[in-house]
């Protein structure tokens, strides 16, 4: 009697007898065979109770009536043991371990990680993939581990994704509910850029790394502590109707910035990269206090309003200076009305710090001093004509090795009014200097002409009324006016 090649059924022969016994003994082989589920595999002495019909793997080293019989499949039929040896390519799902395994020749194996498997359309791991996420996974932790030497790899771990072309995108996008919003990788061309969205359909760019060059840029300057290289010249726009949410790149109420110092504080995070910044502000009345306090390098930073009529555009301050400058910071101004009441100077330097005034300006009313350069270093340069409309303690002072300069020669200085200063006109103190001659100051005003001591100087290579004011002025302790 022979049997089968696969399944070792046995055949009924010709003029054969009983063919019923053959005929389901086959059966019996099928029975176990087909669909074949085993119960465990990891048993080396069967079961003390199999019910009909229950299968098994045998474990190597088996005894029993299980002995010799490593690897097979012993099916309970009948009362007594079945085995069946297994050949290569069947499959068994294993039930305690809710898997299937596959027989290669030699061992069961773990049917994932034995069979190749090709070309599928979908996976989903915990969930269903669709047409759009082919690929899809509900977990709670994912984890890719490097295949060591010992396992026949060489220790190394790189994930690969490619796009098919410089203008398309390959990233990784991090979702809040299935909305973005944070996405890493080569968006639209070959840098690589960090983004982040408040909502998945708004984006802002945080760091972008140039393909080509490496160089790392933070192209949302409204962000603190990013430091944006500048490759060009660069206007921020200031309007009473901005916003300081704005980015200040646009003169629109939607782009421009509501106050002075947010632009300042803006243009301070930059890299400027030996290029100018404008801060560039509109029609109107300020009342904030404009300060800037961190020295940078390589560039430079002007507050312009208007240079044809300074009235137009005013920075009017209450118990605070208007605008100053500290800390060996530097800035030049021009085309504003500035003044200030209860107290605090219109435009001082101190620490080290410079202004450099380059355009018309106003001084109107100021508690304190219209222009003061206050500390060793500190100096204010004035190098355009301007209009005084009002006064104040003292229009120029400078004390403790502050020095202001009126540069070039043959300005004129226009006072409206007749204004008052409490003070002087010009006050210089311990070891500072004003130099200003060769000026056309075209009113007068009340007060003492000024006041110099300590050492300072007062240098107008002129006579003792050039200077405004209804009172002669005086030097003591030291102090040159010449």
């Amino acid at each position: 009697m022979t049997d089968t090649a696969n399944l070792g059924l046995p055949c009924i022969e010709g003029s054969q007898a009983q063919k019923h016994v053959t005929h389901n003994g086959a059966l019996r082989i099928l029975d176990t065979l087909v669909q074949l589920a085993v119960l465990d595999r990891d048993l080396t002495a069967p079961p003390g109770s199999p019910t009909e019909g229950q299968r098994w793997i045998v474990k190597t080293g088996a005894t029993g009536a299980w002995a010799g019989h490593a690897n097979a499949i012993a099916a309970w039929q009948d009362g007594v043991w079945q085995f069946s040896a297994p050949q290569t390519g069947w499959v068994a799902f294993v039930v305690d371990e809710a898997t299937l395994v596959v027989w290669s020749g030699s061992a069961w194996g773990d049917y994932f990680s034995t069979v190749a498997i090709q070309n599928l359309s979908m996976l989903g791991v915990g969930t269903t993939a669709d047409t759009t996420n082919r690929v899809s996974a509900k977990l709670n932790n994912a984890l890719w581990a490097a295949k060591t030497v010992a396992e026949g790899g060489d220790g190394n771990l790189r994930t690969k994704m490619s796009k098919e072309s410089t203008a398309k995108t390959v990233s990784l996008l991090m979702q809040d509910n299935y909305s973005g919003r944070a996405e890493i990788g080569l968006t639209g061309d070959d840098d690589f850029h960090f983004k982040v969205s408040p909502d998945g359909s708004t984006w802002y760019e945080g760091i972008k790394i140039a393909a080509a060059t490496g160089a790392v840029t933070f192209p949302n300057t409204t962000i603190a502590g990013g430091r944006e290289l500048l490759t060009a010249n660069r206007t921020y726009y200031v309007r009473t109707d901005g916003s300081n949410s704005n980015n200040g790149l646009a003169n629109t109420s939607g782009g421009a910035f509501l106050t002075i110092q947010k632009a300042i504080d803006v243009a301070l995070i930059l890299d400027f990269g030996g290029y100018a910044v404008t801060i560039q502000v509109g029609a109107g009345t300020y009342t904030g206090s404009v300060s800037i306090s961190n020295a940078f390098i390589g560039g430079s930073i002007t507050l312009k309003g208007d240079t044809t009529t300074p009235s137009n555009v005013v920075v009017s301050v209450t118990g605070a200076n208007a605008i100053s400058a500290s800390n060996k910071a530097a800035i030049s101004i021009q085309g504003f009305k500035v003044q200030t009441a209860t107290s605090g100077h219109a435009v001082i330097v101190d620490s080290g710090a410079t202004i450099k005034v380059v355009g018309k300006m106003e001084y109107g009313v100021t508690a304190g001093f219209h222009l003061y350069a206050n500390g060793t270093g500190s100096q204010i340069v004035v190098s355009a004509g301007y209009a005084i409309s009002g006064g104040a303690a003292a229009h120029w002072g400078a004390t403790d090795g502050g020095n202001l300069t009126v540069y070039p020669n043959g300005l004129t200085i226009s006072l409206s009014g007749t204004p008052a200063f409490s003070s002087n006109f010009a006050y210089a103190s311990r070891v500072s200097g004003i130099t200003a001659w060769g000026h056309t100051f075209s009113w007068t005003a009340i007060g003492s002409r000024y006041s110099v001591d300590a050492n300072a100087v007062i240098f107008v290579n002129a006579s003792a009324t050039y200077l405004p004011g209804n009172t002669a002025g005086g030097a003591s302790s030291g102090g040159q006016y010449f």
